[in-house]
């Protein structure tokens, strides 16, 4: 069954949620290297290697069950307002330098304001004029305008999580709908930006909500898809909650890899909590990663990342 189903997916067929949900069982090793072979046939040796700035921090509306920035729970972080253009510049300027090709602002709260918005543009086209480096933004749930005005500002790509299934969200916010995500994502995409979209695993979701989740990144075209690894957080809902195994994200990653053959799986938040920091996964499927520390938690540093890449026989570029 696996080796039919590779070969269909390797001659341009889109699995169905049945289809992936027999991967559930199938041999992990095996599933792995069907995995990878289909990475290496739709991507190559490319390897997509993204940086984040945590733009704006704590204080936010939302009552998402994992975050550390959320004022509904009590966790010690530093909060801030939006980071000068100064900041923003120095921070775009040294990921260049370490061979970083694209490069995040990620501000906490449901959505900046309108004010909010147009300082951050000046930031953007301050960092386009005198940095080379892509630009990526992530700026919670804005409007259509909002986005036209990131686009005009040298803004190529925004970033927007679905976090988990349809049917898990509610479970882990309430304070905004998984509709209006996808709302989101499409009046990004309407404005011309491309989208990075995934989700955390770890937040009391089934495999089938994973899939639910990885067939919906793929119906919105989303081809950047970062999966995340629940750090348990002191003070958050989740603080408790069992850390995943390295084969269980090894599986996911794959089975991900047979939804969204051409797309960067890119490892982001808690990697560093599986073996290896999370190595084995870019022999399973996975041809992308967030480097460097994440939003309020520590990362895997660029050096590190850039040694591993090499190792693994990977070339950094943006897929």
């Amino acid at each position: 069954m696996l080796e039919k189903l590779k070969n269909s997916v390797l001659n341009g067929y889109q699995i169905t949620k049945e289809d992936a949900i027999k991967l559930v069982d199938v041999d992990l090793e095996d599933l792995c290297n069907a995995a990878n072979e289909l990475r290496n046939y739709f991507c190559g040796n490319s390897f997509d290697i993204c940086t984040i700035i945590n733009g704006k921090s704590g204080r936010c509306s939302e009552d998402c069950k994992y975050c550390a920035q959320s004022s509904h729970y009590k966790v010690s972080i530093e909060d801030y307002p939006l980071l000068s253009s100064e900041e923003l510049l120095k921070g775009a300027k040294y990921n260049q330098e370490k061979g970083i090709l694209r490069y995040s602002i990620v501000t906490s709260g449901k959505r900046l304001s309108d004010t909010e918005v147009d300082k951050i543009c000046e930031s953007y086209s301050q960092i386009k004029e005198e940095c080379g480096i892509s630009l990526c933004a992530s700026h919670g749930l804005l409007s259509y305008e909002s986005f036209k005005k990131l686009k005009d500002a040298g803004v190529d790509r925004y970033h927007n999580n679905l976090e988990t299934s349809r049917r898990n969200f509610s479970n882990i916010c309430t304070t905004h709908t998984y509709d209006d995500k996808i709302a989101a994502i499409k009046n990004a995409q309407k404005a011309g930006l491309t989208v990075c979209s995934g989700g955390i695993l770890g937040l009391g979701e089934t495999m089938e909500d994973r899939i639910d989740m990885a067939l919906d990144i793929r119906d919105l075209g989303v081809k950047s898809i970062p999966i995340n690894i629940l750090n348990p957080i002191l003070g958050t809902p989740y603080e408790g909650s069992e850390i995943l195994s390295t084969e269980e994200v090894r599986r996911v990653v794959s089975i991900f890899r047979f939804i969204l053959p051409d797309g960067a799986i890119r490892l982001a938040g808690g990697r560093g909590l599986i073996e290896q920091k999370g190595k084995t996964t870019f022999t399973s499927g996975a041809n992308a990663a967030i480097s460097g520390d994440m939003l309020t938690t520590a990362g895997i540093s660029i050096q590190d990342d850039m040694k591993m890449i090499e190792e693994l026989g990977f070339e950094v570029s943006m897929i």
